[in-house]
């Protein structure tokens, strides 16, 4: 979704194009009413606007219609919302035009991703053309083996010297928005090195036949040639390709981030024998596990409740549209989970009624999984994450190490980045007021994903590709290790909670149930996720695409958080690998919610920067659902002021807490419109249900020498 800095400068065109696939080929634009406007106010718009004197957007009409070019780039329409607010489609970009007194247009705003740039209005000059590649396009509807047709846009450069592989997407998005000058802007080093560029609406959605399944399991009978999956939807596109398009190599591969990230790890499970690599990037691997709809049985609110209603209310798409601005209100008013089909679902969306049907990790969600259901590996698969990732982080580590155990012949790989959900496209030198101090989706572009596919899918080049490439955030050093997590050169330590607030790789010594911190959880006041107010998912100025990076400070005096935190550290100290929070606690309900995050804590004074003083920026972060403590698929309530363990896996890190520096633990039981309130009475299904069974609860974390609550830290050696 969002990503970039350069002084954020860039952003709308080199970002509009690179660092926002997963909004044009992959996600979801902000659903907008457009409006058809007179042309002598766009007249009144047309000239150019400088954004810095390299950096020039040149605004045009071209009879009804109205366009903007940034310098280098290719044109691109834009659309009216009102005589001043216009937006474009292929991502979630709106600009204002902004007059003086005396009504003269003086610059224009542009809004992305929560952020605001103003171009100042100059005399107008010509733009140079585009140099990019031409490509000829062919829109054509693939047969599959049960006789549904898949709609495919098809780019193949216009001169082509040598034969060329196919490189394709499958994608629930939407297609058609794809033209010559987009994809020379997302893929500029993929076209560079010559490719027949594939894109195809999966089966059900847009202009392709069939019924859509969200995540649409194997199908049961494998030797069935009539039965149908996202496997053999590939299949069968890469048979018609090989046989219909000309001058191919008879080479195939797939890439996609989100869920097309998930639809070629299903096209490498039965592979066609021309698929020569993949790169699933952001892989949804388990969405009940840890990835979109559920959090260790915690279920994701927002993203649920918007994600499954613009994919199944609508063919291509349907924005929910709330009547308030601050969602953290709205859903509170919504209340428990049950009104959601009697005020606006009423039974109509499969995958809802699927959340209330299937409440628990059961073979449902198990059957969806890539972990479960991965059991070989032929292709060469380059897998890619997001240290902030704020969908899908966990299914792309998870679905490297699914593939990892059937790895004999070193043909899979990980890298992992600085990046939020598809950011490894633009330039990856900043995520919010995160600064990485270089340009780490160029290299990932460059030095990783170009010469992989170049060398399976063309044999040119060498590989040279370590097991798994990270970005060590806080060093802001790229890594290379022999496996991951890492499994040399590092101890693994425990940090405990103490009295007082202190946070200490020293195990405490005081022992009795007095040993513990306390706070009320009430599911009427619930913790916020972010900074109120909590815009729509992917409304315009929605912060969603930073949030991971958003500074805890807003909630660190809260009743209802409690903290822990070290002295200033006197070295440095580097987390790589799995991070584990053990604790132990109690609560006054038979149910309850346990988040934990680990957090980076900047010095109060911050020379680089003196607005990041002080900075709580999280490493890590989960939430375990109290009732699946001992198991995911079989629940049961809490006894009332019994104290629990409670393992909650934080996922994975590579980050470098620096001299000076605090380690911080923070530790509540919302986590709000994020994930849906626990009622903290236990109900079979919370899904069902009611007002009532929401209750006010007493929690206790305990931290004494029999019950040290504490997290469990791979450390890496000096």
């Amino acid at each position: 979704m969002m990503k970039k800095n350069v002084s954020f400068h860039a952003l709308i065109f080199t970002l509009v194009f690179v660092v926002f696939p997963t909004l044009a080929i992959y996600g979801q634009a902000t659903a907008r009413q457009e409006i058809k406007v007179d042309s002598k106010v766009l007249d009144a718009y047309v000239g150019q606007y400088e954004l810095t004197p390299e950096f020039i957007l040149t605004f045009t009409r071209e009879g009804d219609k109205f366009y903007t070019q940034a310098t280098g780039q290719p044109k691109i329409e834009v659309f009216a919302e009102s005589e001043t607010k216009f937006f474009l489609k292929v991502v979630d970009a709106q600009l204002t035009f902004v007059k003086n007194n005396d009504g003269r247009v003086t610059h224009v705003i542009l809004l992305q991703g929560g952020r605001e740039q103003y171009a100042k209005r100059k005399e107008p000059e010509q733009l140079p053309i585009f140099p990019g590649v031409q490509f000829k396009k062919t829109e054509v509807m693939i047969p599959t083996r049960d006789g549904m047709k898949l709609h495919t846009v098809i780019f193949a450069p216009e001169k082509i010297t040598e034969p060329l592989p196919f490189l394709m997407t499958r994608t629930p998005y939407g297609v058609d928005w794809m033209n010559s000058g987009a994809l020379n802007q997302i893929h500029s080093e993929l076209v560079s090195d010559g490719y027949i560029f594939v894109f195809q609406d999966i089966r059900g959605r847009y202009k392709s036949e069939g019924t859509f399944v969200m995540n649409r399991p194997l199908r049961e009978n494998r030797t069935d040639p009539k039965a149908i999956d996202e496997t053999t939807d590939t299949y069968d596109t890469i048979e018609w390709l090989l046989k219909n398009m000309p001058n191919n190599n008879g080479r195939a591969g797939i890439f996609g981030v989100s869920y097309p990230g998930w639809t070629s790890v299903m096209g490498i499970i039965d592979p066609h024998p021309a698929m020569k690599a993949a790169s699933p990037q952001a892989a949804m691997g388990d969405t009940w596990m840890g990835d979109d709809f559920f959090h260790n049985g915690a279920f994701r609110l927002t993203y649920g409740f918007e994600y499954v209603y613009s994919m199944e209310s609508a063919k291509d798409g349907n924005d929910f549209r709330h009547d308030r601005y601050d969602t953290y209100d709205w859903y509170l008013k919504l209340g428990p989970l049950s009104n959601a089909n009697d005020k606006y679902f009423h039974g109509k969306l499969p995958t809802w009624e699927n959340f209330i049907a299937h409440p628990t990790w059961d073979r449902y969600w198990q059957s969806k999984a890539l972990d479960k259901i991965v059991t070989k590996v032929t292709v060469p698969t380059l897998n890619v994450a997001g240290w902030w990732d704020q969908e899908d982080f966990y299914g792309a580590v998870k679905t490297y190490l699914a593939l990892e155990q059937y790895d004999t012949q070193n043909l899979n790989y990980l890298v992992s980045g600085p990046w939020n959900h598809g950011g490894w496209g633009g330039r990856g030198d900043k995520l919010g007021r995160i600064t990485f101090d270089s340009d780490t989706g160029k290299y990932f572009r460059a030095k990783l994903q170009a010469p992989f596919f170049a060398y399976h899918l063309k044999g040119k080049g060498s590989l040279k590709l370590a097991e798994a490439t990270t970005f060590e955030t806080g060093s802001n050093e790229w890594k290379s290790y022999e496996a991951w997590p890492p499994k040399q050169n590092y101890t693994t330590r425990n940090l405990y909670f103490h009295n007082d607030g202190r946070l200490a790789f020293d195990a405490p010594t005081k022992d009795g149930e007095a040993e513990h911190d306390s706070y009320v959880s009430d599911p009427k006041h619930p913790v916020p996720y972010r900074p109120r107010p909590v815009q729509a998912t992917y409304s315009q100025g929605s912060t969603w695409n930073i949030w991971l990076t958003q500074d805890q400070r807003f909630v660190h005096n809260r009743p209802d958080v409690l903290s822990w935190e070290t002295d200033a550290l006197n070295e440095d100290i580097t987390v790589s690998g799995q991070i584990i929070a053990d604790m132990f606690a109690s609560t006054s309900g038979t149910d309850s919610d346990w988040v934990v995050k680990l957090i980076d804590v900047y010095p109060d004074e911050w020379p680089q920067d003196r607005s990041m003083g002080g900075y709580q920026l999280m490493v890590a972060n989960e939430i375990l659902r109290g009732r699946y403590r001992k198991s995911f698929e079989k629940p049961e309530p809490v006894k009332p002021n019994e104290i629990n363990e409670y393992k909650c896996d934080l996922r994975w890190a590579d980050h470098t807490f620096k001299k000076g520096h605090r380690m911080m633990v923070q530790v509540q039981s919302t986590w709000f419109p994020l994930y849906d309130r626990n009622p903290q009475s236990y109900v079979e299904n919370i899904f069902k249900a009611k007002e009532s069974d929401y209750i006010a609860a007493t929690q206790r974390v305990f931290r004494s020498k029999q019950f040290p609550s504490h997290l469990i830290l791979p450390i890496k050696n000096k």
